[in-house]
């Protein structure tokens, strides 16, 4: 009894974060069954007008393009992302070196550039290209991040090297040895690297708003952006279109939170 008493302040404390955390995903479920005036006025049960808020919806912007257009590139980023970023990570730790760990300070320092310091030279060098309005502008300057290279690196730390050995002496090349015992034993990493890979891919706005001129090939972000440029903005359809946006992330976590959890965890080990 005594020590339940004593964790009473912390049961209290995480149910109170608890509660904060979710309550604006209440908010915008229930916001998505109201009228915009029951939104403005911070109505928080329920409503019956949900039905009207998805005819609102598809009938001022083209959901399932947007929709396809965001699965399409953040599946497409993400699957190629894992397989440039894991045989990078790779190759620094299994084939470890003093200049590739000079390099790879050279990358982290990447990571403290922003994005809109490179935004511009990036859109002309794709313009000069002629990729713009093409998924493959959206895929290629995300395949290749400095985190992801980390998180992979400091996860083969964990990688046995004897069995390394034991299967070069097999006689297994370094890519059967890659495909056949690397990703296998990496399973918890890859889905962490996919999961945070994807809700970034799907989540990507400026640059997909930059180098995706024509308005056919906008993302769902750029939806509910586009909700909101109006002269009067029908909250009611807005947070319908966010909830939408917002469900495959969730589903996304849901499914692989527990192997996400294992693979950050086993990367900070």
């Amino acid at each position: 009894m005594t020590r339940t008493l004593r964790n009473l302040p912390g049961y209290a404390f995480l149910t109170v974060a608890a509660v904060l955390s979710l309550f604006p995903l209440y908010f915008m479920v229930v916001s998505a069954t109201n009228t915009s005036q029951d939104v403005l006025g911070s109505r928080l049960t329920p409503g019956t007008n949900l039905l009207q808020n998805v005819r609102d919806l598809f009938a001022t912007a083209d959901v399932r393009s947007a929709m396809w257009h965001s699965a399409v590139n953040a599946v497409a980023t993400t699957l190629v992302a894992l397989v440039v970023c894991s045989i990078a990570g790779y190759g620094f730790e299994i084939f470890h070196s003093k200049g590739k760990d000079r390099l790879m300070g050279v990358l982290l320092l990447a990571m403290m550039i922003p994005f809109a310091a490179t935004m511009i030279p990036l859109f002309q060098l794709f313009a000069d290209m002629g990729l713009t309005n093409s998924t493959l502008a959206v895929i290629l300057p995300a395949v290749s991040t400095p985190f992801l290279i980390l998180l992979f690196r400091q996860s083969s730390r964990n990688f046995p090297h004897e069995i390394l050995e034991a299967a070069r002496l097999d006689g297994l090349s370094e890519l059967m040895i890659f495909a056949r015992i690397y990703i296998p034993t990496m399973r918890s990493t890859y889905a962490a690297a996919a999961t945070i890979t994807f809700m970034a891919a799907w989540n990507n706005f400026l640059w997909p708003k930059v180098i995706l001129v024509s308005p056919q090939y906008q993302t769902m972000p750029m939806l509910i952006s586009n909700l909101t440029s109006g002269y009067v903005t029908n909250y009611g359809v807005l947070m319908l279109a966010v909830l939408l946006a917002s469900l495959p992330t969730v589903v996304i976590f849901l499914v692989l939170q527990r192997s996400f959890a294992e693979g950050i965890t086993g990367a900070i080990k």
